[in-house]
């Protein structure tokens, strides 16, 4: 199986809803079992005791109360979906569905459902599991203990503020981790780092969206047949059928198509994994959903502009390059890869808010505070970007509001949008 292959059925299982719960089942189970064998050792104590109807009545009753929680569970899930895709984004969705205490949750209901389930066929006039009847009270305290914090935790995370500050704390996490596993790679900057000799392209034998590289598989593919591989795209990119996937430049035997695509993972759409850029995406599709004629909330997207700030701020402080390339224990490059540089983060982050949220004093105030902000935190060499984008900005405001008093308060700064310390914008 191909490392691509891997990283599908891993992220099938992070985003599957019902693996965990079958393995909840399954120890369940696997727990009446030993339950029963411990009812064989005189255990527990005389006070423990149950009678057979009333052992009966709770198991029935337990397994009826958990197939009703998993549909109560279920409800809520559906509730969220419309609510995501609604007034959110459904990119998010693919967040959502990996969240260890949902599936926690889940799982503990089927467990407790097939332990309880279980010990009903062992219920005998003159032998009763009463180890069993007891624990499984003791799960189904758990399970509502579990409903409760799940209730409490959805409550106050499906508000857009909070789904935002989730996501880019993830995507902050992932251009950190993606940092370091780049940051030793070669600059390079200015100079050719392909081999001399021919060239050869691998097509994609499939469209879909780059989800993943595996950088260590694809540089001991380099070193095992000398050459160097280039990736002309992005990750996130979508590639075409047939489309040119990977170039191998020199080396002095060709290698395995198949082994060469299968260490690029492909799927129907974007993963956070390696894409930092993807959080980005989701925090302003949260942003330009708020500020549609539909839900018309620009507090929201200012609030969703401070996370932005945030990840923004962490992206301008590291170095990015354009490309990175990657090289073995001699220093010889054997993958270049492509990257995203401060200009295509900020564009992003700021061009599509910025063009929903033109007649919106709120937005137009926030954004420039964000923009004067990057220019106080980051080093000099990010500025002329952000300068750009003041320009824009301006001219926006120009556009939308004709008024010179209206366009005067629309080019102030303010963190809150409106209501906070506002001051004249020192560059308009």
């Amino acid at each position: 199986m191909s490392w691509a292959s891997v990283f599908r059925l891993r992220q099938y299982a992070k985003s599957s809803l019902w693996i965990a719960p079958l393995f909840g089942m399954a120890l369940g189970v696997v727990l009446a079992e030993l339950a029963i064998a411990a009812d064989g050792v005189d255990w527990p104590p005389s006070g423990w005791r149950y009678s057979a109807t009333t052992a009966s009545g709770v198991l029935s009753a337990i397994v009826g109360a958990m197939v009703a929680l998993l549909g109560f569970v279920v409800t809520i899930g559906v509730l969220v979906i419309q609510q995501a895709t609604g007034a959110l984004s459904p990119r998010y969705m693919r967040l959502w569905y990996r969240d260890r205490l949902q599936k926690t949750v889940l799982a503990t209901f089927t467990g407790t459902f097939a332990f309880a389930f279980s010990l009903l066929r062992s219920i005998e006039s003159n032998s009763v599991p009463d180890f069993g009847v007891t624990l499984a009270g003791a799960a189904v305290a758990v399970s509502l203990l579990l409903l409760l914090v799940y209730l409490n935790r959805f409550t106050h995370n499906l508000r857009p503020v909070a789904i935002a500050d989730l996501v880019g704390r993830m995507g902050e996490g992932v251009f950190a981790r993606g940092a370091m596993e780049v940051g030793a790679s070669a600059p390079h900057d200015g100079e050719s780092v392909t081999a001399h000799g021919p060239v050869t392209l691998i097509r994609s034998p499939h469209g879909g969206a780059i989800q993943a590289f595996d950088v260590a598989g694809l540089v001991a593919a380099g070193v095992g047949h000398d050459c160097t591989f280039v990736v002309p795209h992005l990750i996130g990119d979508y590639v075409p059928p047939g489309a040119v996937l990977v170039e191998v430049h020199g080396g002095t035997s060709a290698p395995d198509p198949r082994h060469v695509t299968g260490l690029i993972a492909l799927g129907a759409e974007r993963t956070i994994e390696q894409d930092p850029a993807f959080a980005l995406r989701i925090l302003v599709d949260i942003a330009i959903r708020a500020l549609s004629p539909a839900v018309n909330d620009p507090t929201t997207a200012v609030q969703v502009l401070n996370h932005i700030e945030s990840f923004l701020t962490v992206i301008g402080s590291a170095r990015l390059r354009d490309r990175y390339v990657m090289t073995d224990d001699r220093d010889r490059p054997r993958l270049v890869l492509h990257g995203r540089d401060w200009e295509d983060y900020l564009q992003l982050a700021v061009s599509e808010i910025r063009d929903y949220g033109a007649t919106s004093t709120q937005i137009c105030r926030r954004l420039r505070a964000l923009l004067d902000g990057l220019l106080e935190s980051l080093l000099a060499v990010q500025h002329p970007a952000v300068e750009t984008q003041l320009k824009l900005l301006d001219q926006s405001v120009e556009r939308a509001f004709p008024d010179p008093d209206r366009r005067a308060v629309a080019q102030w700064t303010d963190r809150q949008g409106i209501g906070g310390r506002s001051r004249p914008h020192r560059w308009g």
